[in-house]
């Protein structure tokens, strides 16, 4: 399922969400704004035997 980050332009508030529809509004829930900018992503590659995320917030072995 695809979770997206995103930036309130109003409040500096960055959050994940989960959007189902491509058209789906997206409200902060700091401030309730619609004022949001989607965030690209970081992900992570597998490269031979070496799982490597390209941030350091999780990793699995292989």
């Amino acid at each position: 399922m695809p979770i997206y980050e995103f930036k309130c332009l109003d409040c500096n508030e960055s959050f994940e969400t989960l959007v189902l529809k491509k058209d789906e509004e997206v409200l902060c829930p700091k401030c309730k704004g619609k004022n949001v900018e989607r965030l690209m992503s970081s992900f992570a590659f597998k490269s031979g035997e070496n799982f490597t995320p390209s941030s350091g917030s999780s990793s699995c072995s292989t």
